[in-house]
């Protein structure tokens, strides 16, 4: 079996790194708000999915560059990334009681999963404007959702 010559690791650079790294603190603070309200998902496992996410792009992306191989199409792994996260995903949401859980936690996820591809494909103004919006909205949402929630209790009150 041919293979592809292998990376010497003393060309382990800083680019690398930086990509890796980015996605797996990303990924902890993503994951932070899961993690502070207790639910199943939470730093651990959206770091792990947002620096898995980075290394399968990064991987991907100098495999086809190494192979120079027309048929190969490296958008697939945005697929094989869709699927795994949806299988993931699908598995954590549950319905109980009348009511959803977990389906905040399950798009956590997917997001982790799109900030680690884009981390290990270097775009970094898409990392930051993610990583932005979702901050704002988990946090605003959060507050938003309290008002709302009293503003219904008051209305039932009455």
């Amino acid at each position: 079996m041919e293979l592809n010559p292998a990376f010497p690791l003393e060309m382990l650079d800083t680019e690398i790194l930086m990509r890796l790294g980015a996605a797996a603190v990303l990924g902890l603070i993503v994951g932070f708000d899961r993690e502070w309200r207790g639910h199943a998902a939470g730093m651990r496992t959206h770091g792990l999915v947002c620096v898995a996410a980075a290394g399968m792009a990064v991987s991907v992306m100098a495999l086809y560059n190494q192979l120079d191989a027309p048929r190969v199409d490296p958008l697939r792994m945005f697929e094989a990334a869709a699927g795994f996260i949806g299988i993931v995903g699908a598995g954590l949401i549950v319905f109980s009681r009348g009511k959803v859980h977990n389906l905040t936690t399950a798009a956590h996820l997917w997001l982790a999963t799109v900030i680690g591809l884009a981390c290990g494909l270097g775009q970094w103004p898409l990392v930051l404007v993610l990583a932005i919006i979702s901050l704002v909205i988990i946090t605003i949402m959060r507050f938003v959702e309290g008002w709302l929630g009293q503003r219904e209790r008051k209305l039932d009150g009455d």
